[in-house]
């Protein structure tokens, strides 16, 4: 039984037979096979069908919120059985926004200080990809914004703030200012991230709300590009004070405060609900816990 939802969730991930019998190592036939025996099981269609994969049926969509519960379940299951017999070891997969990918390294330090055999990868994403990994199992953990959109059904760690900071060159309008509104930034040529990324999102409700608008000059989902391009001296960009620091900015570069409004996103870990949770994922968290009071210091 495990094996056919196995196989649902894959259809579900990649959106076609070909790619999903791949993945999990098997033909398309037997794919194929395996999801009608489930649809036989079951007494009503889960997968619409025609030339190719067209989607899934409302029963199918309702499956498929069981099978991600159950699979996750018996994966955690074995994996705490695995941990009885041998100790707490394997890979832990952890996907992050890229504005909280300057903290990981925080957490993972204090988290090979007790585990040191745990493998791990941590990967950049947007925080919808982030909520989508850990609901398709593709993820045992994530850190992103928790008081800006709806999260869904995780638990949470909340670990610091995040506030924003103008980036730019020395020299400009407001070199040695102790602080600058929202408003005056809108009045620089500016890089940012692209819309997708939450926190695009957040800095453009904010200029809306100071009553301007921005165009950027240019827009990436990469923090890297942004950075390169600030290093260049002509554009400014908005970016939490945290990042702004590890990115280690030349002395051309300074930052400064924003505010008018002032203000902050919560930033934290996200895991699947789960009771018990699987042991590796249940180590991290208690990690959360424990180093949460230290970065709230940080922002």
């Amino acid at each position: 039984m495990q094996e056919k939802l196995e196989f649902l969730l894959a259809l579900a991930r990649e959106k076609h037979f070909g790619r999903a019998a791949q993945v999990c190592g098997v033909s398309q036939p037997n794919l194929s096979a395996a999801i009608k025996q489930l649809e036989s099981m079951m007494g009503v269609p889960l997968v619409d069908r025609g030339a190719r994969f067209l989607g899934f049926t409302p029963e199918g969509e309702r499956v498929l919120e069981w099978a991600r519960r159950i699979v996750g379940d018996m994966r955690a299951m074995h994996a705490d059985i695995e941990t009885m017999k041998l100790g707490l070891k394997g890979h832990l997969r952890i996907a992050a926004i890229p504005t909280a990918l300057p903290v990981v390294y925080r957490l993972t330090a204090a988290f090979w200080q007790r585990h040191p055999e745990i493998r791990l990868s941590i990967a950049s994403h947007t925080s919808t990809e982030v909520l989508s990994l850990l609901e398709n199992l593709e993820a045992d953990a994530g850190l992103t914004y928790l008081d800006n959109e709806p999260v869904g059904r995780v638990a949470e760690v909340p670990l610091y703030r995040e506030r924003y900071y103008l980036v730019t060159p020395r020299g400009g309008p407001f070199t040695n200012r102790p602080s600058v509104t929202w408003e005056e930034v809108a009045t620089l040529p500016l890089c940012l991230l692209t819309p997708d990324m939450q926190n695009r999102r957040i800095i453009d409700r904010i200029f809306q709300e100071a009553g301007v608008t921005v165009e950027p000059m240019l827009e990436s989902s990469s923090m890297v590009v942004l950075a390169t391009h600030l290093r260049a001296g002509r554009l400014s960009t908005v970016m939490p004070r945290v990042m702004a620091e590890e990115l280690a900015m030349p002395s051309t570069i300074e930052t400064v405060p924003i505010v008018a409004p002032d203000v902050s996103t919560l930033i934290g870990l996200v895991v699947a609900k789960r009771d018990p949770q699987p042991p590796l994922t249940a180590a991290l968290i208690a990690e959360a816990r424990a180093i949460a009071p230290a970065l709230a210091s940080i922002a």
